[in-house]
């Protein structure tokens, strides 16, 4: 039998204006109870049945982009007894190699099947975020609508940026996570997940710009002193961060790789017309898949800049100032470094959608024709992702099976070239700490044309240690998948000597060649 308090509850929750109500998502005041368990019974699995279908594609490759095998071959390196930011060494915070190491010991190193179903986990802990954000400020309906966006639209640019177990995927969780915390004044646990985000990826500290902002405007409207909220906010930043360090062996190391070491990395340079290129190309297609929901936006800011009214089904709810602002930081993080690959534009999603979602919403527009494009437009990537053209790993999967047939477990293989799935695939060492050219030479992917690569641009002192770490024995294979890159050996003095002096071709694989140590 309902005890007085909860009929009292119940009453006053009748009484409470509609605008409230909906609002308030139409929850029940009592945690647990009514139709918010309901709500949440029912929409979870649905959600979760769409993250698996969508991501299905993702368990039909051994590898998906080299930044997988970057972090497959790490976590090798790391049960071999490897030290983070010291024997092995990236440009990311541990999280994720963690992640990987820690899938591996349990499930083995020979498959990423583990990673991708947690991938798949962290869409969904997203989708369930964002449909969280979006009920609490539109209603019960808006909340569903958003999570099933989110989970449609991840897959909305090419399928090796949105397949792949890697950074941004496992990024979002905790991005969402500090983005609600502050929306419902939870300042410490923002701060914390704010610390989460960016020991995942550097960029996804980018959601600190509007748990600040909204912790300025809630003290602005309540009328209290905001220091004490920035306290918390910066103790939980802080701590995660600072746990870290004292984990790794290398505290140095790490702020080193994370943080002060990616300067030239992360620098303008290079072919402008082919960033530029590459910018708008997965603009356009991230537009195009969301077009169902950003055309209701593109909608509303036009008639609002014409001053006219907006037809509304019901009063708009609230202010989505805070997600323009959670937007502009995300657009900026995706600018950090100017190479503007596809994978980066995943953190552009969840502020989109909840734009969108609230435009719907707002408005006279129904939800009906928003889902069915979306779902049409990511039938057609699902499909892409299925009929992805594999030529680049079957010729990657020959070389790594050449390469295994010429050496054997004991031995050390050298890539040179910026594809480390290479090391995972033929299931041997690295001869090196530096998985790939870039740290010997400057050069990232999608800046051909940068001035800066050379011998002369390595990371600092990377050279010296490259060369003791051949002193203790040379690799006894070395792959050279430069092709035509501005690293090519013949640009490199110290590997075109290395391999003219110790080394012969065994064989060649289009523009990838394999040698092996002279008898």
């Amino acid at each position: 039998m309902p005890t007085p308090t909860r009929l009292s509850l119940a009453r006053l929750a009748e009484r409470l204006p509609e605008r409230v109500r909906t609002q308030l998502g139409n929850a029940p005041l009592l945690p647990g109870g009514g139709q918010g368990g309901r709500y949440w019974t029912r929409l979870v699995p649905v959600l979760a049945l769409v993250a698996l279908l969508t991501h299905v594609p993702s368990f039909a490759r051994p590898v998906w982009s080299p930044d997988e095998g970057f972090l497959a071959t790490q976590a090798r390196m790391l049960a071999d007894g490897g030290v983070l930011y010291d024997t092995v060494v990236d440009r990311k915070p541990p999280l994720l190699p963690w992640l990987y190491q820690a899938c591996f010991a349990v499930f083995g190193s020979a498959s990423l099947w583990p990673l991708r179903t947690l991938a798949v986990v962290a869409h969904l802990v997203t989708a369930i975020l964002l449909a969280s954000l979006a009920r609490g400020r539109w209603g019960n309906r808006a909340g569903a609508g958003a999570g099933l966006l989110y989970l449609l639209v991840s897959i909305g640019l090419s399928p090796e940026d949105t397949q792949a177990a890697t950074f941004e995927v496992f990024m979002l969780p905790a991005m969402v996570a500090a983005f609600r915390y502050a929306e419902r004044r939870r300042w410490l646990a923002a701060g914390i997940a704010v610390a989460l985000c960016s020991l995942t990826k550097q960029t996804g500290g980018a959601v600190l710009l509007p748990v600040l902002w909204m912790l300025l405007q809630d003290a602005r409207r309540r009328g209290v002193p905001w220091p004490p909220a920035l306290f918390k906010i910066a103790f939980g930043f802080t701590l995660p961060i600072a746990l870290v360090a004292a984990i790794l062996t290398k505290p140095k190391g790490f702020l080193f790789w994370v943080v002060t070491g990616s300067g030239d990395y992360a620098s303008f340079g290079g072919a402008w017309l082919q960033m530029i290129g590459r910018a708008l190309g997965n603009s356009a297609i991230l537009v195009a898949a969301g077009l169902g929901f950003l055309f209701p936006v593109g909608r509303r800011l036009w008639l609002k800049y014409r001053h006219r009214p907006l037809p509304a089904a019901g009063e708009e709810h609230g202010s989505t100032a805070d997600l323009w602002v959670w937007l502009l930081s995300s657009a900026v993080a995706v600018s950090v470094g100017f190479h503007f690959f596809g994978h980066y534009y995943l953190q552009l999603i969840p502020p989109l959608v909840l734009l969108g979602t609230g435009a719907v919403a707002t408005s006279a527009i129904r939800w009906k024709p928003v889902l069915v494009y979306t779902t049409v437009a990511s039938t057609v990537f699902w499909g892409l992702a299925l009929a992805w053209p594999g030529e680049r790993l079957n010729r990657t999967t020959e070389v790594a099976t050449a390469v295994a047939a010429q050496t054997t477990p004991k031995d050390t293989v050298l890539v040179w070239g910026m594809h480390p799935e290479l090391y995972w695939l033929a299931d041997r060492k690295p001869a090196t700490r530096y998985l790939t050219a870039g740290f010997l030479t400057n050069y990232s992917g999608g800046k051909d044309g940068s001035p800066n690569v050379g011998e002369q641009f390595s990371v600092s002192n990377a050279w010296q240690t490259f060369d003791k770490e051949l002193a203790n024995g040379l690799p006894e294979v070395v792959v050279d998948d430069s092709g035509i890159a501005p690293y090519q050996p013949v640009m490199v003095p110290r590997i075109e000597n290395l391999l003219d002096t110790h080394y012969e071709v065994v064989g060649v694989f289009a523009d990838t060649v394999v040698y092996r140590l002279k008898r």
